[in-house]
């Protein structure tokens, strides 16, 4: 078993990479495989004949799909699928081979640990619909964050894997991140108290669009695609 982490996809936008990967690749990957998207997917997009391209286009693909939300999702669409139980985490089951990891879980996968928290604050917001291009869910809730900490005190503040969309305030101030709107300062501070209490093997996010590696630790993904 395999897993694949890439960071934001856009849609079709940027999903050329992941394409590339395994057009690429001289593994024969199944369905037992996992690529991981860290947000931004677009599985459940803005426009309908986006949406058709996006999972026709990942349907093809020869692993099972996963998914974390990003800020720019079609959040009234994606959280209308029902919840379910997947692997010790809820889960909505887009597809077949085609699921969110929602936010706040811990995911138990042939004995690997991930931690998912999902959710980023829309710089572009001014342009952007409400309710079309744009929606408040972006940011987590208070019971999501209370939730996704109860997962940690579960788990004795131990997983093998972190997966979030932004990054912890420390880390996104490394990276010259520094200055965030107030939309986003909640929950770059509650992953930092993640980060600051859990123990964990490495951490994989997205949403900055650059490639970066953070004391040997945190990873920013766009380009790059990592096998764990």
């Amino acid at each position: 078993m395999s897993f694949i982490i890439s960071g934001d996809t856009h849609g079709m936008l940027d999903i050329k990479k992941v394409t590339d990967f395994f057009a690429a690749s001289e593994i024969e990957y199944t369905k037992d495989d996992y690529l991981i998207i860290c947000g931004d997917v677009g599985v459940c997009a803005f426009l309908e004949e986006e949406e058709k391209a996006v999972r026709e286009t990942l349907r093809d693909l020869p692993v099972t799909v996963l998914f974390i939300d990003g800020n720019h999702e079609h959040f009234w669409h994606l959280n209308s699928y029902p919840t379910e139980t997947w692997n010790g985490g809820k889960i909505h089951r887009i597809e077949k081979d085609i699921i969110h990891l929602m936010r706040g879980q811990i995911f138990d996968i042939d004995g690997t640990t991930f931690f998912t928290f999902g959710g980023a604050y829309s710089v572009d917001k001014w342009c952007r619909k409400e309710g079309f291009s744009w929606f408040p869910e972006e940011i987590p809730s208070r019971n999501e964050y209370e939730e996704g900490w109860f997962s940690l005190e579960k788990a004795n503040f131990k997983v093998d894997y972190i997966l979030s969309h932004t990054a912890p305030t420390d880390v996104a101030a490394e990276m010259c991140y520094g200055e965030m709107s107030d939309g986003e300062i909640e929950l770059r501070r509650f992953l930092q108290r993640v980060a600051d209490n859990t123990d964990f093997k490495a951490w994989y996010f997205g949403h900055f669009h650059e490639d970066t590696e953070i004391e040997d630790t945190f990873f920013c993904l766009f380009d790059n695609i990592v096998t764990l």
